[in-house]
């Protein structure tokens, strides 16, 4: 089945997600709050992506010319663009507010104050608002005027002192990990605040979103760790400190598969598929503290026999035996992948430029009122007459805006 086959189960422009009647203003820049709003715009929010004229930085990440950052996070959104050093545009923001639940932002701390939208001007104009702010650092602290973009924090935060192997440079993920960590993490607690305004008739929030803090959540053992034993774990490739066997084994193709035995039971199940029930009794891998101690050897055990089948087949002899295991793909093994497939992992939906775009599907699914896709990521500033039209703003003094250079791209290139 090829990607243009795909039933595409989440396309439905005409959809009314469980967030409908939910207005966004977002005014994030980059990928963290691209991700945050793009994530409630696929339940039904409307989001209002307010770009600057020369468009968020998402639109210049392109791969062969195309923006597909852009059109991936940026789908389900409305681009107004304005020129928020003007204070015109600042009224137009001022004037949006009162009919928004949420406003998303990531300018350094205290900008949003010099723009004179500080949270507390903000709640006087709605007081029901939940703010977002996004950051490095945070809003407070010595580091919150530091520049944050990701590489710094995934550096910072111990993320990269642990991966990699131990003779070698700590490694940078290569991706955007404390951005996407930031995001997810951003849509969670901007659906706790709604919940207490809509629930509970509470004051909106202000949320202090910097990367670091999310990331570090998901590493935070490694402070327990570190006070118990007052030492700073290794890097160990792709070896777990916690359990044994775990690693990329490579295939006789020249392709890796990647295993895991982390419970007792699977170990030894592993060791008598390979034809060595010997090593259940072995005082070497009898337990996992022993695994862990006698791992170069265990290793080896394990690798010459995966060395000695492709992928396809060490994955189907250990799948067989029960034994937890998978390929490690890249893109073009991934989107093939019949599982991949079947679950609509990877669609095909209609874009102006690609005519389809591969994107993958709304995140998390539900069952009775899931999200959708409906529309593809905007042009800019493609909705600014319809969002302007909206709070007053049409004829003459839309045209006064775009004339001063207020209002920019879309309908007024």
């Amino acid at each position: 089945m090829t990607m243009s086959e795909l039933h595409r189960r989440d396309y439905r422009p005409e959809a009314r997600g469980i967030l409908d009647g939910v207005r966004i203003l977002d005014l994030s820049r980059l990928f963290a709050g691209n991700v945050l709003t793009q994530m409630l715009g696929d339940f039904g929010a409307e989001v209002i992506k307010v770009e600057p004229p020369e468009g968020d930085t998402l639109r210049a990440w392109k791969t062969e010319g195309v923006e597909t950052h852009w059109k991936i996070y940026a789908r389900n959104k409305k681009s107004l663009c304005l020129s928020l050093r003007d204070p015109r545009a600042i009224e137009v923001i001022r004037t949006l507010v009162p009919s928004c639940q949420m406003l998303v932002e990531s300018f350094r701390p205290g900008v949003l104050e010099k723009m004179g939208l500080s949270p507390t001007t903000l709640h006087e104009l709605n007081s029901g608002l939940t703010i977002i702010r996004i950051s490095g650092w945070g809003q407070d602290g010595p580091y919150a005027q530091r520049p944050g973009f990701g590489t710094v924090i995934e550096g910072f935060s111990g993320f990269a002192a642990m991966n990699g192997f131990e003779d070698r440079e700590p490694v940078l993920p290569p991706m955007y990990l404390a951005d996407g960590v930031a995001g997810l993490t951003g849509a969670s607690a901007a659906m706790i605040a709604l919940r207490e305004v809509e629930v509970n008739g509470g004051r909106g929030q202000v949320i202090d979103l910097p990367l670091l803090d999310p990331l570090f959540a998901i590493l935070s053992p490694q402070a327990a760790n570190y006070r118990l034993t007052s030492k700073v774990r290794p890097r160990t490739g792709s070896r777990s400190t916690n359990s044994a066997p775990r690693n990329a084994y490579r295939c006789s193709d020249g392709l890796y598969v990647g295993l895991s035995g982390s419970i007792q039971k699977m170990a030894e199940r592993l060791f008598r598929a390979i034809g060595r029930p010997d090593l259940v009794d072995d005082p070497r891998f009898r337990t996992n503290a022993d695994r862990l101690h006698h791992v170069d050897e265990l290793d080896a055990i394990i690798g010459a026999f995966i060395g000695q089948r492709t992928q396809d087949e060490n994955v189907a002899f250990f799948e067989a035996a029960e034994v937890t295991i998978g390929p490690i793909n890249d893109a073009a093994k991934l989107v093939a992948d019949p599982h991949v497939v079947e679950r609509e992992l990877v669609a095909d939906y209609p874009d102006p430029d690609m005519g389809l775009i591969p994107m993958h599907a709304v995140v998390p699914r539900l069952d009775e009122r899931p999200g959708s896709i409906r529309t593809p990521a905007p042009k800019l500033g493609e909705h600014n007459k319809e969002l302007l039209a909206g709070i007053g703003i049409a004829g003459t003094a839309f045209d006064g805006l775009v004339a001063a250079g207020v209002v920019c791209g879309g309908d007024a290139s």
